[in-house]
C-alpha cells in the first residue's frame, strides 16, 4: 500500500486527544498498562518516528521486500502482545497529562512536515526494516490504530 498523504494521520490526533480524558481507565484483561501509557507511547512513536524520516538521508533509501511490513501495512493489523516497544517509546513510570498534550502539539507539527520531505525519506523499524515515506506514513497510520483500538477495549468496561 503506498500513502504519500500524512493528511490521513489528523483524525487519529483528534482521536487521540478526544481519549486523553480517560487517561486512567485501565482494564487488566485487555492490557496491563493504563490509557495515558498507550497514549504516551503513540505519541512517543509519531514524534520518534517522523523526525527520523525528517533526518534521514533519502540516497540511503534501498526498496526491499519484507513479508510481515506488507503483510501488516495492507491488514492493518499488527497482533496484540507479539513484539516489545523499543526502550525509547516506552512511557516513563509517571505520565503527566500536560505532558501528552505537550507531545500532542509536537506531533501535529511534525505531521504538517511530512509532505514536504523527500519520497525516499526513510526510517528503520526493528520488525518492519527500512521504510520510504509512504510506507512510514503507512505505519504510523496502522501503529496508531493498533492502539487505539486497545484503548477502545479498554473503555468498553
Amino acid at each position: 500500500m503506498n500513502q504519500d498523504n500524512p493528511e490521513v494521520l489528523n483524525p487519529l490526533l483528534k482521536k487521540i486527544e478526544n481519549t486523553i480524558q480517560y487517561r486512567d481507565r485501565i482494564n487488566p484483561e485487555i492490557s496491563q498498562v493504563d490509557v495515558a501509557w498507550q497514549l504516551d507511547h503513540i505519541l512517543k512513536v509519531i514524534n520518534g518516528v517522523t523526525q527520523t524520516l525528517e533526518n534521514s538521508n533519502p540516497e540511503d533509501y534501498k526498496n526491499s521486500i519484507n513479508a510481515m511490513r506488507v503483510l501488516s501495512l495492507t491488514t492493518n493489523y499488527i497482533p496484540r502482545g507479539k513484539a516489545q516497544s523499543p526502550d525509547r517509546v516506552k512511557p516513563p513510570e509517571i505520565i503527566l497529562t500536560e505532558d501528552i498534550y505537550k507531545q500532542l502539539e509536537e506531533a501535529k507539527v511534525n505531521i504538517s512536515k511530512l509532505s514536504k520531505l523527500d519520497e525516499n525519506s526513510n526510517f528503520e523499524h526493528f520488525v518492519f526494516g527500512q521504510m520510504n515515506k509512504a510506507q512510514t506514513i503507512r505505519f504510523i497510520e496502522v501503529h496508531t490504530n493498533h492502539h487505539l483500538k486497545i484503548i477502545g477495549d479498554i473503555l468498553k468496561n
